[in-house]
């Protein structure tokens, strides 16, 4: 879709009516502010519906990328389009919870990857006794299991990326895809 001249498109603010009455009925000057008027109007058309634009499902198709490009999210032009709008409208969401293991395992399933279980080696936690235990161990590594959809593959170089841009970078990490065990136990 273009938001440049649109044949037929007529301005809801003619200019001519902007002008003295005099100049409104000469056909000079209503030719002239037509011509201004079919530049103009899909301007106006645009900021008329500026909200639209904004606004993540409903902005034009050819818009989203640029609307990710404002909220620092790179789409994959391979994805359907209701995916790409769910990752423009979750970037805000997505970056409150960079870095961490729900925020990662968020960002794995709007890639749409199946099932996704994290184990991460870290934690939190608080003690009123001194000395006390750390939790986790000191390794700093995550391990990624990803379980396909029925229908599709996953991706597992761009998994990979993704995962490697979106975990702290002090801390590896290892992707592990499972494969659904048959009912006679053999893989499926």
């Amino acid at each position: 879709m273009s938001r440049g001249a649109i044949p037929g498109l007529a301005s809801a603010w003619p200019t001519i009516t902007s002008l003295p009455g005099l100049y409104q009925d000469d056909e000079l000057a209503s030719a002239l502010t037509g011509a201004l008027d079919e530049v103009l109007t899909p301007a106006l058309v645009t900021i008329d519906n500026i909200a639209a634009y904004l606004d993540p499902a409903l902005t034009p198709e050819d818009f989203l990328d640029w609307l990710a490009g404002w909220v620092g999210i790179v789409l994959d032009e391979t994805w359907p389009l209701e995916r790409r709008r769910a990752l423009v409208a979750a970037a805000a969401q997505l970056y409150r919870k960079r870095g961490t293991a729900a925020g990662l395992a968020m960002h794995l399933r709007l890639f749409a990857v199946g099932e996704v279980e994290i184990k991460e080696s870290g934690g939190a936690s608080w003690s009123a006794t001194a000395g006390a235990a750390a939790p986790g161990d000191s390794s700093f590594s995550l391990t990624v299991r990803l379980k396909p959809p029925k229908k599709g593959s996953v991706d597992l170089a761009k998994v990979e990326a993704l995962v490697a841009a979106e975990k702290p970078a002090h801390v590896v990490h290892r992707i592990e895809i499972v494969k659904e065990r048959a009912a006679s136990g053999t893989e499926a």
